[in-house]
């Protein structure tokens, strides 16, 4: 391809994110003191978790998707009208060391869980689930972009440079759609604390953004994804 066909390609591309409108905050949480309104608790125990330091602080005990302790959710925005990004810092206070053991955003749909972007431990490694993207970093923001049938999983280590691509996909149609933050598969013999922070919800547009690639493909989930 000759030199000329290049620039006007770059100058496509160029033109496109500049004209690319900045994403909207539609909601904050801080976790500073007490929660803003229209969280609610799925199969709440309130001495496993705690606000505590501009954080919420919750224990990672054991379970599964289906019957995970201390989830907190709220509904989420109408992707049938747009895209959408939720977000949220998760950030390990002790090295996971429980098959599985895992944090990060689910999905639901009509009261279900159907999908997930965690960090996740897996045969002694982390991982970004899904994409099984490897990913040490104590700290990570997760991100989820959702349409009205598809989603993006996107991380960045320690909250720092740009968003990286782990995998994309499909959704369920738009029914009672709720967002969770949550923690799961830990150990019973020890305290776990994971502290998340800085949640948001953004409006994107009309699609999934497109500001990281694919870091890795061909893992599988774990056993007990939706």
């Amino acid at each position: 391809m000759d030199r000329t066909i290049w620039t006007a390609a770059a100058l496509v591309i160029l033109q496109a994110a500049a004209s690319a409108p900045e994403p909207k905050v539609l909601f904050e949480e801080k976790f500073e003191g007490k929660f803003d309104k229209g969280w609610s608790w799925l199969r709440e125990d309130p001495k496993t978790w705690r606000l505590a330091k501009g954080a919420l602080e919750i224990r990672v005990e054991p379970g599964v998707a289906d019957n995970v302790k201390n989830a907190l959710v709220r509904p989420a925005p109408d992707r049938s009208k747009g895209s959408f990004a939720i977000d949220v810092t998760v950030a390990n206070t002790v090295l996971p060391t429980n098959q599985y053991e895992q944090a990060g955003i689910t999905w639901y749909t009509n009261g279900k869980p159907v999908f997930k972007i965690v960090k996740e431990l897996i045969d002694g490694k982390l991982y970004i689930i899904p994409g099984k993207v490897p990913m040490d970093s104590e700290k990570v923001q997760l991100r989820v972009v959702v349409t009205a049938d598809s989603f993006e999983a996107q991380f960045r280590p320690d909250g720092k440079g740009e968003f990286k691509t782990a995998d994309k996909g499909k959704l369920p149609p738009p029914a009672k759609d709720q967002v969770s933050i949550q923690c799961y598969n830990g150990p019973k013999d020890a305290e776990h604390w994971i502290r998340f922070d800085d949640f948001r919800i953004l409006e994107m547009g009309a699609g999934p953004a497109k500001d990281g690639g694919p870091e890795a493909k061909g893992g599988k989930d774990s056993k007990d994804s939706k």
